[in-house]
């Protein structure tokens, strides 16, 4: 089983898309691709996560990160706790990169690895690196300028297709995985000065960084109207690839696609189809 909320949910469920031995659990289970049965999964609903994981070998559970930490620890606990319960053997958790030890969102996905190791099914850990789209949401080019706080730092940015690639793979031969924890990072760092200089190749396109403020970013993130949690987490994200924890490029991404993982300059510029 895996589930199909979020925008990696969504990717997964298409690669498992039409396969007779797996059930795709959502909240809304009726947005399932065509042809994959589907069960109705709320992690704050516990009668769907006793139902939903009845006869479930090998859980794929992706994490369920919008909120502060008590709600998500309390969602992922009830989750592993349910699916012990219905005897599933194997749980594979989508995790949050060792580098990302810094940021704000980090604790619910440790104390979830804990949570696993400790338990009774058998476990395996998808350290995720941060997303190259999501690079491309925080460094958004305005009037040809790119002015995100991300000083002289670098991310070892992933693509989302990737990561879904390594889940996909993972889940579906849970057992020859069991008990190791994967770091999925890119194997590329870019900054802004990198993403600037690669708009810049574009027919008559320019494209300057002018980084900003912390300070500046906090502000404009709570003129948006966010959600309280979120401008400490994305201040933080910031933070964190401007003072260089975010840019380490050994993982296991390569080893587990078989292939050259996607550029993630292409994706963020949009070069890329992937």
């Amino acid at each position: 089983m895996t589930g199909a909320t979020g925008a990696l949910g969504r990717l997964v469920a298409a690669r498992l898309a039409g396969r007779d031995d797996v059930v795709i659990g959502s909240r809304a289970p009726e947005a399932v691709p065509a042809g994959t049965p589907s069960r109705l999964i709320d992690f704050e609903d516990p009668a769907s996560l006793r139902e939903g994981f009845t006869g479930v070998d090998t859980l794929l559970l992706i994490s369920a990160g919008y909120g502060e930490d008590d709600v998500v620890i309390a969602r992922h606990g009830a989750a592993i706790e349910a699916a012990e319960k219905a005897g599933v053997s194997h749980i594979v958790y989508t995790s949050l990169s060792a580098a990302g030890d810094h940021l704000a969102y980090a604790l619910a996905h440790r104390w979830t690895e804990r949570r696993l190791r400790e338990g009774t099914a058998n476990w395996t850990i998808l350290r995720n690196g941060l997303y190259a789209e999501l690079l491309a949401t925080l460094a958004p080019v305005v009037d040809g300028r790119i002015t995100a706080p991300l000083g002289s730092g670098r991310l070892a940015a992933v693509a989302r297709e990737d990561l879904a690639d390594v889940a996909a793979l993972v889940a579906t031969d849970a057992s020859a995985h069991a008990g190791r924890t994967y770091e999925l990072v890119g194997e590329e760092a870019v900054g802004g000065a990198e993403l600037a200089a690669a708009l810049t190749e574009a027919p008559g396109s320019t494209v300057s960084y002018e980084p900003s403020t912390l300070a500046e970013a906090r502000e404009a993130f709570t003129a948006l109207g966010l959600a309280f949690f979120q401008v400490p987490m994305l201040v933080g994200t910031y933070s964190s690839i401007a003072n260089g924890f975010m840019e380490g490029t050994d993982g296991d991404l390569r080893s587990l696609l078989g292939t050259a993982p996607r550029p993630a300059l292409e994706i963020i510029t949009g070069k890329s189809s992937g």
